[in-house]
């Protein structure tokens, strides 16, 4: 069976630029936009001194791509759909063939 990838991501990297002061601060750039299907896998709840921090596991499947690919994703990047943001922890081939890979991710709210 075929997934449908129907959720447009975009693909971002982080970079370091220095910030004038001898520092460095972390920016981050576009590497593409990629189709995908997005699936919660678990949650948690940490309070913290004044703020309640919710973190959700995601899987989100998109497309594969060989390992020198700029379009395929690493643990250190991120996806975006506006406001929301995922932490790609893994990636993993979903089928034998490659043809897709399985990016776990974690978004993060406080709330």
């Amino acid at each position: 069976m075929t997934p449908v990838l129907n959720r447009e991501l975009t693909l971002e990297s982080p970079v370091l630029n220095p910030d004038g002061a001898g520092g460095w601060v972390q920016t981050w750039i576009t590497q593409g936009v990629l189709w995908a299907h997005v699936t919660a896998a678990s949650a948690r709840e940490k309070a913290t001194n004044l703020t309640t921090r919710s973190t959700v596991r995601y899987n989100i499947l998109v497309r594969g791509a060989p390992e020198s690919a700029p379009s395929r994703p690493r643990p250190e990047q991120r996806f975006t759909d506006g406001a929301r943001i995922w932490r790609i922890t893994a990636v993993k081939e979903a089928d034998p063939r490659g043809l897709y890979l399985t990016c776990h991710a974690e978004e993060e709210v406080a709330s």
